[in-house]
């Protein structure tokens, strides 16, 4: 079959499937569903069957994107190559997705975050950031426009939030091996305390969703805002076909604390309400903290 039909992209598509993602029966239902929908359909691949492939596979994984560029006569890929590097000029550009760092008048600090750029280029924006938040009545962390990244940035914001001790974030389980994330310890005393709003919107996405999921796990954070997409997948690029860039689903993420994870549901915020109304909601919260030498925790 060929691969720039519809059937036989799809054909192909499944076989990458099987070579990445853990066996079981949710890449036995995704394949099945694929090769069933679009049998016998040898109409050329276009744009618009990739994205008649991606709702297909929604039902099974939120993760699973195909990028179709018509002018594009790249080699196919043959085996996983991983992420390219990022281009640490373009990382600086966007401050490592530092949007806005704000202290407010009330104590209040707010870190927005945009991106969650490789640890070894936004390490240093971010320690910029949380230095600011030494001493704030209370912590607002804007991820509603935060489309993820690098798991190791997240398990970096995690640790300036989770406590001194290090703790186990997530088991990621990939066909042929399993990953351990875990933030680091910290210096005793270092780490924030202060009452924690975590900001989502439906815009939230793959590794932002995980960094808000951790969080309220752990009773860390009030997350605020609206339902997160759903896409708890690791991701690969593969070029499937010379007009196509897939990102397939490789690793299944399984939270340490809930045994679960937020494929397909999304991360449900505590606080329900658009996510142009997320910032007010977070500031109308009282302020709760804890009560020095007690772990208690108090409304203030």
């Amino acid at each position: 079959m060929a691969i720039d039909e519809l059937t036989g992209f799809t054909h192909h598509l499944t076989g990458w499937l099987r070579r990445l993602m853990p066996p079981g029966p949710r890449l036995d239902r995704l394949t099945a569903d694929l090769e069933a929908t679009f049998a016998g359909r040898p109409e050329p691949l276009t744009a618009a069957g990739c994205r008649a492939v991606e709702a297909c596979a929604r039902a099974h994984t939120r993760h699973l994107e195909l990028h179709f560029d018509a002018g594009s006569a790249a080699e196919p890929d043959t085996r996983s190559h991983g992420w390219p590097p990022v281009d640490p000029e373009q990382v600086r550009a966007r401050a490592a997705g530092v949007r806005e760092v704000r202290r407010l008048a009330d104590g209040t600090f707010a870190l927005a975050l945009d991106t969650l750029d490789p640890v070894e280029h936004s390490g240093p924006y971010l320690e910029a950031a949380f230095a600011l938040a030494r001493g704030a009545g209370r912590l607002v962390l804007d991820l509603r426009g935060n489309g993820g990244g690098d798991p190791g940035t997240l398990a970096l914001v995690a640790e300036h939030l989770l406590g001194d001790g290090a703790q186990q974030l997530s088991e990621v389980i990939y066909r042929d091996r399993r990953r351990q994330w875990w933030t680091r310890a910290r210096p005793a005393g270092s780490a924030l305390t202060q009452d924690l709003a975590v900001l989502v919107s439906s815009r939230t996405y793959s590794s932002a969703e995980a960094l808000a999921y951790h969080l309220q796990a752990r009773g860390r954070a009030v997350i605020i805002g609206e339902t997160t997409r759903g896409a708890a997948d690791h991701v690969t690029p593969i070029r499937l076909t010379g007009q196509v860039v897939g990102l397939l689903p490789e690793g299944t993420v399984i939270d340490a604390v809930t045994g679960s994870n937020w494929e397909g549901a999304g991360v449900r915020p505590d606080v329900a309400c658009p996510a142009d109304e997320a910032w007010e909601a977070a500031l109308a919260r009282p302020v709760r903290d804890h009560a020095p030498g007690t772990g208690q925790r108090r409304t203030r």
